[in-house]
């Protein structure tokens, strides 16, 4: 299963980020905020409903992995989350940005 090393460099900026972005204060909040949009489908569904033509979203984009963990810690002002999940990493992704933007960067992936 792939881990994906995530950085969340403003996470302020990560949380003004729209409609479906972060809420969490903390590193840890982001991970399980992170971790609950790939193990289950309330942010793809919340996502989907927002749609001009919910019914057109391709099903697909919906993908969960009941067993994705995400851990979080903070690094000075910045967060640093790392997911493991059989997600693909596109899907990953966009998840990303919706709950995030584009205050992310994606490290590494082993």
């Amino acid at each position: 299963m792939p881990t994906y090393d995530i950085r969340i460099p403003d996470p302020a900026r990560a949380r003004a980020a729209g409609q479906f972005a972060f809420g969490s204060q903390s590193a840890e909040g982001m991970a399980g905020e992170l971790q609950a949009a790939l193990s289950g489908t309330g942010l793809f569904d919340r996502w989907r409903a927002a749609q001009d033509d919910p019914d057109d979203v391709d099903p697909a984009l919906g993908a969960t992995d009941p067993s994705a963990s995400v851990s979080g810690r903070q690094d000075d002002l910045a967060f640093d989350l790392v997911a493991s999940t059989s997600i693909p990493g596109e899907i990953l992704r966009q998840r990303l940005r919706l709950l995030a933007g584009g205050a992310w960067e994606l490290r590494s992936v082993r």
